[in-house]
């Protein structure tokens, strides 16, 4: 890391990502959960109603954050939502067999906070089903907010009020911490990261260690162990080199 260089705030590398909201009131919470905390770049894939930036509801639940409102994205996929991300967490209170790596909000926030070359995004699900898990499975780490065991129930802008405030409260760390020793290379952005995953899939199956008839867990195993890795541009080209020469050479076989 060139440490010569001015460093992004948190602020400017931090995105909040309303998957399929229901309720426009919703969106004008979190809208206003954000812009408390000093965030302001909100984008929603498939919200239920065209109309919902401009929704009374959600403008009245923005009380005020209507700058918010105005400047945030709506787009038709979660790829979408993601361009340019090399950090991705989903913010879920089930917890999932083959989830990735889980962290509190305040553990991940300091970690984002010391990573200045992060783009991250906070992955928020349905208010009704959540996350499906085959989108857990491709974050970085699932976020769990502690919370009380017996009734762990907190509404989309609630959870996201949380993960604002602790972002918040991390953006604040000395730079001093931010100085790095050592080389650090450039992490991968996620739609990279997919093609790797892709890529290493076709090599097993090409060496018959992944039967894809019958492939059990090993993809979803193996996201999990990438996940704990922060993986590279250059990493990531190496795997994808060393899964495009496995396959090279069967088919010289």
């Amino acid at each position: 890391m060139n440490t010569s260089q001015p460093i992004t705030p948190l602020f400017n590398r931090l995105r909040f990502v309303l998957v399929e909201t229901s309720r426009p009131g919703n969106i004008g919470a979190a809208a206003r959960a954000m812009k408390t905390m000093g965030f302001g770049r909100l984008i929603l894939v498939n919200p239920r109603f065209s109309d919902a930036l401009q929704h009374e509801e959600a403008v009245a639940f923005a009380s005020g954050a209507n700058d918010v409102l105005e400047q945030a994205e709506i787009v038709g996929s979660v790829e979408e939502a993601l361009k340019g991300c090399n950090h991705v967490a989903a913010v879920t209170a089930r917890l999932r067999e083959f989830s990735p790596p889980v962290q509190a909000p305040r553990g991940w926030a300091e970690d984002l906070a010391v990573s200045p070359d992060v783009t991250a995004a906070l992955l928020f699900g349905n208010e009704r089903f959540g996350l499906p898990n085959e989108l857990v499975e491709r974050c970085n780490t699932l976020i769990n907010i502690p919370a009380n065991s017996d009734y762990a129930s907190l509404n989309l802008a609630q959870a996201i009020q949380v993960l604002a405030y602790e972002a918040r409260m991390a953006s604040t760390v000395d730079e001093v911490l931010l100085s790095g020793i050592g080389f650090q290379g450039e992490l991968a952005e996620m739609t990279q990261i997919e093609g790797m995953y892709d890529h290493l899939e076709q090599a097993l199956v090409t060496i018959e260690f992944l039967d894809p008839s019958n492939p059990k867990k090993l993809m979803p195993r193996l996201r999990r162990l990438f996940s704990r890795t922060g993986l590279e541009t250059e990493e990531v080209n190496i795997l994808r080199g060393m899964a495009g020469q496995i396959m090279k050479k069967c088919r010289r076989d």
